[in-house]
């Protein structure tokens, strides 16, 4: 008998022998990060090495592969004084790509490949988007774009071989619907833009992955029904006194499933972002920003997935290339414990209606905004600059303990068996009755996100878990408001901006300082678990 079966035959909890269900680890499969250029920065790479090795993280996605700061696509040099560049044949270059390319590919894991931006070359408009410049345009050649496209993919498959290339994903853009922010075209334009990139990619091999659209966030009124936003359509949602009670759906989901269906052009995975957020504009022009129920990714999902079920392409995947707690990357609630909780209730509750939930991102190495004022500035990363986990680091950590099979799943935590080693393992979290089923952001300040302490009550857990090793030890790990809260340690040191090399060293400490304990099986294989988790705790148990 194999262990797997064994381990079938002889896991009882609480008394019952429990139907196993697949438990996805949609939560590692991708993770965000800015953009490349920040990859090749030592710091960058050192972050992502742990996020691979402890996290059990499989790919990455970032913004910027065609950026100006890349270097991939140039004018040819020596074109004439007085020509026009832009209409010269190309030079590409993947030196600075390859460094990126080769560094992931080194650890195990992959690239989650976005197309874009713009080079400034190929750019009809030349305003840019975030501090370091980004051109979001459609091109003033498509068949130059596609060129660019067919290059580069034809350069990965020589340096890493097409049964590599096949693996990876290749999304086109990043939220065009945001216009002028990440896309200066209309709604067709980047259409077309899809039908040119895929049309480029599989004349190389069929086989290749194309998807899209890559659309940020659902929405309840009409603000992107047309060809750009429409901000008077917002005005509705920002005045809504129960935003959770409004008709919220995807962006223009189906509009693309709908253009490729009728031109016959493949779609391989759809591709959204689902904060639950959102950003309101009133009549007035001011903004509302809007924090959705804890629950709205989950049913975002369930939407989404009936949604391309009935459509053309049921067999498509469905991965969310952007997801967290809020689309801020100014939001303090990203450095507690409050986020880690959320994460691991949302990421237990939807792992089994996407294919991955990339968490936007891993590090604070970020620069969209510029770099963060301070060491804890409500950067998205699950580490900061200096490399201090946060919560969420852990969240993600017990996360990736847990085996592929669930034994017994509550609405506070899991049970679990890893199918090739049947080792049991568990994660347990106290998400407070009192939030009443709200969500923890956004929050503009750290200070502000210290009233969710009061939330609770604390929670009891208790199972009795059958059929273990007799005398097996098993360690916990819980990380809560006393334990690896560094975020609150940094506060009560009067949130320095600029730590000294003891002051990091001993955030670093705090980080690392969770609550540790043992759980020993009887003599008999019988694993009693009984504790008292207190709010916003997450609790971690795996077989030593």
């Amino acid at each position: 008998m194999s262990i797997d079966q064994g381990a079938r035959a002889l896991l009882t909890i609480d008394g019952d022998a429990r139907r196993e269900a697949v438990l996805r680890h949609i939560w590692n499969e991708c993770v965000g990060a800015g953009r490349a250029n920040e990859a090749l920065r030592a710091d960058w790479q050192e972050h992502f090495r742990e996020a691979v090795q402890q996290l059990g993280m499989r790919s990455v996605r970032f913004h910027g592969l065609f950026h100006d700061d890349m270097f991939v696509y140039r004018a040819a040099q020596g074109s004439g004084f007085g020509s026009d560049r832009s209409l010269a044949q190309p030079i590409y270059t993947f030196s600075y790509v390859d460094k990126v390319f080769d560094a992931i590919l080194a650890l195990g894991a992959r690239p989650f490949v976005e197309l874009g931006f713009m080079p400034r070359e190929l750019a009809t408009e030349t305003e840019t988007v975030f501090w370091w410049g980004a051109h979001a345009s459609p091109p003033k050649d498509m068949g130059r774009w596609a060129e660019l496209v067919s290059e580069t993919v034809k350069h990965w498959i020589e340096r890493y071989g097409i049964d590599e290339v096949r693996t990876w994903r290749f999304e086109v853009w990043n939220e065009p619907n945001l216009v002028p922010h990440f896309w200066t075209g209309t709604k067709t334009q980047y259409f077309e833009l899809y039908e040119h990139t895929v049309r480029a990619i599989k004349s190389i091999d069929r086989q290749l992955m194309v998807g899209g659209p890559s659309t940020s966030v659902f929405v309840p009124d009409e603000r992107y029904a047309g060809e750009t936003e429409d901000r008077a359509a917002q005005a509705g949602t920002a005045q809504a006194v129960d935003v959770d009670a409004l008709d919220w759906r995807p962006v223009w989901i189906d509009d693309f499933i709908d253009w490729c269906a009728t031109r016959d052009l493949p779609i391989d995975f759809i591709t959204t972002h689902l904060y639950p957020t959102d950003f309101a504009y009133a009549s007035s022009g001011e903004a509302r920003a809007i924090s959705r129920y804890a629950d709205a990714t989950f049913d975002d999902l369930t939407r989404l997935r009936a949604l391309i079920a009935a459509s053309a392409f049921p067999s498509a995947e469905l991965h969310v290339t952007e997801w967290s707690t809020t689309p801020s990357s100014r939001d303090s609630v990203h450095d507690t414990v409050y986020a880690a909780t959320y994460i691991a209730r949302a990421y237990l509750q939807c792992a089994a209606l996407a294919d991955s939930i990339s968490y936007w991102t891993f590090t604070d190495v970020f620069e969209e905004g510029g770099a963060g004022i301070g060491p804890f500035h409500g950067g998205f990363g699950v580490v900061n600059e200096q490399g201090i986990h946060k919560p969420t680091f852990h969240a993600f950590a017990a996360l990736s303990r847990l085996g592929d099979r669930i034994l017994l799943a509550t609405g506070h935590g899991v049970i679990t068996r890893a199918s090739e080693t049947g080792a049991v393992s568990a994660l347990f979290f106290n998400y407070p009755d009192e939030m009443n089923g709200l969500s923890v952001g956004p929050h503009d300040s750290f200070p502000e996100t210290r009233a969710l302490s009061a939330k609770g009550p604390a929670r009891r857990v208790r199972h009795i878990v059958e059929g273990v090793a007799p005398g097996a030890v098993f360690i916990t790990e819980t990380v809560d408001l006393e334990h690896g809260n560094v975020a609150e340690e940094w506060f009560r040191m009067g949130s320095p901006v600029n730590l000294t090399p003891t002051q990091t060293l001993h955030l670093r400490a705090v980080a690392a300082d969770l609550d540790r304990c043992l759980l020993t099986a009887s003599g008999d294989g019988v694993l009693e678990i009984d504790v008292e988790l207190a709010p916003w705790a997450v609790m971690s148990i795996v077989q030593a």
